[in-house]
């Protein structure tokens, strides 16, 4: 279990790594959006290239970041149903939904997307508007964010077989959204008497 463990903690660390970086994305399309609305307000002139430019960068952020935000188990959940378990139950939930949804989906994805992804590669497909990109960069982030995702499926599973063989704590222990306003709001307070 240690060696899975360690796989674990790489997956993890390359994917906080990657989800991190790929945060500027998000400023990076933001300048360029608001570059091409000045230059085209001002010369009235634009480029498709420059709005492609900000849909590649805005799909790198959200698809590459996908996987962390999994490891962060920060993906939308029905809380109130899964907050009436408990916590073993919850992780035999999670562990199921990981090995029986999310990763055959990530890994199905990925065995599509390659061809997809290489056929764009090799013919050096073009947009189709004038001035535009080219298309297989866009491409190739719905395979990589895939890959990262299948990556970051193994290694939860792999967290939650530990957790519930008792060979390691939860990294993600579970509080309802009520608990955890709660929390937040009894920091907030203990702030505000300082």
């Amino acid at each position: 279990m240690n060696a899975l463990l360690a796989l674990s903690r790489g997956i993890d660390r390359l994917n906080e790594i990657i989800g991190k970086t790929v945060m500027w994305a998000i400023l990076v399309a933001i300048l360029i959006s608001a570059a091409n609305a000045l230059v085209r307000k001002i010369f009235s002139t634009s480029s498709n290239a420059w709005l492609e430019a900000q849909w590649y960068l805005f799909g790198a952020s959200f698809l590459l970041a996908a996987a962390f935000t999994l490891k962060q188990n920060e993906h939308i959940r029905i809380d109130i149903v899964y907050g009436m378990f408990s916590r073993s139950v919850q992780h035999w939930i999670d562990l199921i939904g990981h090995a029986l949804f999310l990763l055959p989906f990530s890994l199905l994805m990925v065995y599509y997307l390659w061809p997809y992804t290489m056929k764009s590669f090799n013919s050096g497909e073009m947009s189709s508007n004038a001035g535009g990109l080219i298309i297989w960069p866009a491409k190739a982030l719905l395979l990589i964010g895939f890959v990262l995702l299948t990556l970051q499926a193994i290694s939860e599973i792999i967290k939650k077989i530990a957790v519930m063989r008792g060979d390691m704590e939860d990294p993600n222990p579970f509080m309802s959204s009520h608990d955890a306003a709660t929390a937040e709001a009894e920091a907030l307070i203990g702030e505000m008497k300082k």
